[in-house]
């Protein structure tokens, strides 16, 4: 007891120390750069710099050792870990070298411990609340909030028989739902990445103000977005080795999630108007789920996923054979990626061989690694095409 006692206070001891260094560090006066958007409140640490360096700062004057530690190999901010630097006043700093833009989680590691940097907002990310950096793109602005008239997102909480627990959603509704009491919408259902959660598109993502911007533009049509937790297990059952914990989502989206927003929203509840689309994990769960059920969806969209070791004859049911029907079922199949994700030449392939296959599908690829910024750019593109031919 002893020993976990004093195990317990020295982790409460680093805690601490990491947790009063956004607080007491001083900034000079009129530092370079600007404060992170991703900053809580009045912080002004981290701090982007005009060449898109990112200096970090944390007070912490018992710590032998501070590291910024980027989460993925592939994150924008880097692939390993960047030491920082002790003043005479405790105060632990590093400037990185320039990294690209977009969001990047990360955290940081005091004397081994990890903590998330009291300076930055939290985000769940890698199974856990976690610390996210925003560094601008000075070339982009859609995703911005922009002053034309916003739409809400809402919390939608229902029972799931399937799971035997309370879940909840997100739910998107665009600016003319209030004003126009009558009109009914088409539905996309956007599914989130492993680890994640249902609040990631709008947090994350910020796909209320990509859809608020392409609206008020008459470059999108107004549309409800459903966003759901990926992660849905039969009510009873355990995690067994090799499980993700989704195998029930489909069965919950299906059964149970679109006839509750079918009642509770002024939707138009049929295939003509009704899309399914996903982010990595959730590409895979948008291609299963939605070519299990052509009657039910007739946008389908995949970014950064569902396509690896594919086989155009045996993948999903073997549906890709009968092309003419697939054709003739969606009105989008949509395949995106970006160039420095590691699972590009695997999806380009697939790419590649549905069009060996005479399958109608849209490809869209960018620069961007398995992040946020490349998901922010595949749906602004994605969202132009949905519910265009649609009456």
């Amino acid at each position: 007891m002893k020993r976990i006692t004093q195990a317990f206070t020295r982790c409460v001891a680093c805690s601490l120390s990491g947790l009063m260094l956004g607080l007491a560090a001083p900034a000079a006066e009129n530092p370079p750069g600007q404060p992170a958007p991703s900053n809580v409140a009045g912080r002004e640490y981290p701090r982007i710099l005009p060449d898109l360096r990112v200096v970090f700062r944390l007070k912490a004057p018992n710590a032998q050792e501070v590291l910024v530690a980027p989460k993925g190999k592939d994150n924008g901010l880097g692939p390993e870990p960047f030491p920082m630097q002790r003043d005479s006043n405790g105060v632990w700093e590093v400037t990185t070298p320039p990294v690209r833009p977009g969001f990047h989680y990360y955290e940081l590691v005091v004397d081994g411990l990890r903590l998330n940097d009291p300076n930055s907002e939290t985000f769940f990310g890698w199974g856990q609340p976690t610390s996210g950096l925003e560094v601008p793109d000075p070339q982009l602005d859609f995703y911005h909030a922009k002053e034309v008239p916003h739409g809400e997102v809402r919390a939608f909480f229902y029972h799931s028989k399937i799971t035997g627990t309370l879940r909840r959603a997100f739910v998107y509704t665009p600016p003319a739902y209030e004003r126009m009491a009558g009109q009914r919408f088409p539905v996309l259902y956007l599914q989130h990445g492993a680890g994640e959660s249902e609040r990631a598109w709008s947090v994350q993502g910020r796909v209320n103000f990509i859809l608020d911007n392409l609206i008020a533009a008459r470059k999108a049509k107004p549309m409800i977005v459903v966003m759901d937790n990926g992660y849905a297990r039969p009510a009873g059952s355990t995690n067994t080795p090799g499980s993700r914990g989704t195998e029930a989502f489909g069965q919950v989206l299906m059964l149970e999630l679109i006839p509750l927003i079918d009642v509770n929203y002024r939707t138009l509840p049929d295939r003509r108007h009704r899309a399914l689309a996903g982010l990595s994990m959730g590409a895979g769960q948008a291609l299963q789920v939605g070519l299990a059920n052509l009657d039910a969806f007739g946008w389908i969209g995949a970014f950064s996923g569902g396509f690896r070791d594919f086989k155009p004859a045996e993948s999903y049911g073997g549906i890709f054979r009968d092309a003419p029907r697939l054709n003739n079922h969606l009105r989008l199949l949509w395949l995106s990626m970006g160039r420095a994700d590691p699972g590009y030449e695997a999806m380009k392939n697939a790419h590649l061989l549905l069009d060996d296959a005479h399958v109608r599908h849209v490809w869209f690829e960018t620069e961007d690694a398995h992040e946020w910024q490349a998901w922010r750019k595949h749906f602004y593109e994605f969202a132009q095409r949905l519910f265009k031919d649609s009456k």
